[in-house]
């Protein structure tokens, strides 16, 4: 069963994400800041995180750019509410899989894990 990690501060979203993706058969965890993130990445195997950038103590930019130079990076999908180009280009990248612009669809973001991690 993978694992994903769900890097965000906003409560809705946090339970509308860990709600799909358990019912889907997923096992998740939530970090609701970067630093949180980054000390969890480094006690846990995590086959996947969901990384708001917009994140208090570090934001998602920091996580991404200390992931990058950790050895065992895990996938990353990026969901934000930075619609531009650029952001989503830089997050690219610094090694995020994908990115997704908030609101988004569950599903979308569903079959976008589906295409990143194996059954």
């Amino acid at each position: 069963m993978s694992q994903i990690l769900i890097v965000e501060d906003e409560p809705r979203i946090v339970a509308f994400l860990e709600k799909g993706l358990q019912k889907h058969g997923y096992e998740t965890a939530v970090a609701i800041d970067g630093e949180e993130a980054l000390q969890m990445v480094q006690k846990d195997d995590f086959d996947l995180l969901l990384l708001d950038l917009g994140l208090p103590i570090k934001d998602g930019w920091t996580v991404l750019k200390e992931l990058q130079s950790s050895e065992s990076m895990p996938a990353v999908i990026v969901l934000t509410a930075r619609a531009d180009n650029g952001d989503r280009s830089q997050s690219l990248q610094m090694g995020a899989k994908d990115y997704l612009t908030k609101p988004f669809r569950f599903n979308e973001l569903l079959d976008r894990i589906k295409a990143i991690l194996p059954d």
